[in-house]
């Protein structure tokens, strides 16, 4: 990982220390594990000067968001939203299968996958999101009701994903106990984050707890959330 953009690596990510970039460079890490690649330039983006409602930046994302991913290999081709930047990768460069599914010859855990991801990118992802907006992050004023309402419905999504990790699964898809994948890495740096307004600990939930820190030892998902570096924008 790199933040130069002079080295011309396949790809450019342009990125924050948010649960959302963090889905991307938790796979780009892994990937670069057990593949040696795609190697990558980080563009770390300062959402709170809004740099990324910049003129050039909507022309790579019209909707302003972190991340999104510049494809130099296939005449820089963009994407943008996380988990359609994994389900890219997955597809270009991940071509052992190791953490996705064949959707032609194993139509059924791809499905399974993909059900996963959806229930990540439109409950757990937004939920929480407007969770840490409500209690501290960005709201200008206290509105108790928006605060638990948001809470309890991201506690209630947990939930969700406990009834799935207690029955005797490892991960969130795949046969038997499953096997690690891009569902995990979509929904992981979410729960990464509970402490900052959902709760304190995740006994509650004793079987995503487990796969939390079974997903959070991984080499490559450590690796990840180090991308970009802690005070990185207080360095320039």
């Amino acid at each position: 990982m790199s933040s130069s953009t002079e080295s011309q690596k396949p790809i450019i990510l342009y990125t924050s220390r948010t649960p959302n970039g963090f889905k991307a460079t938790t796979y780009l890490e892994e990937l670069r594990e057990h593949y040696g690649g795609p190697d990558y330039d980080t563009f770390p983006i300062d959402i709170w000067t809004n740099v990324q409602k910049e003129p050039w930046f909507i022309k790579l994302n019209p909707n302003g968001r972190i991340p999104t991913i510049t494809d130099r290999a296939r005449n820089n081709f963009n994407v943008f939203e996380s988990a359609a930047i994994l389900l890219y990768l997955a597809q270009h460069y991940d071509k052992d299968y190791k953490f996705w599914f064949d959707p032609v010859n194993d139509p059924d855990n791809y499905s399974e996958m993909l059900q996963w991801i959806f229930f990540a990118h439109g409950g757990v992802g937004p939920m929480q999101g407007q969770a840490n907006h409500f209690t501290f992050a960005a709201a200008k004023q206290d509105i108790p009701y928006a605060r638990e309402r948001y809470v309890n419905e991201t506690k209630r999504l947990y939930s969700v994903l406990e009834i799935r990790l207690s029955e005797g699964r490892d991960y969130l898809a795949g046969p038997g106990r499953g096997k690690p994948s891009i569902a995990d890495f979509n929904v992981f740096p979410w729960i990464s984050s509970h402490a900052m307004s959902v709760t304190k600990t995740l006994d509650e939930w004793p079987g995503l707890k487990a796969w939390f820190e079974r997903i959070g030892a991984r080499k490559g998902v450590k690796a990840g959330l180090q991308v970009p570096p802690e005070g990185w924008n207080k360095k320039q």
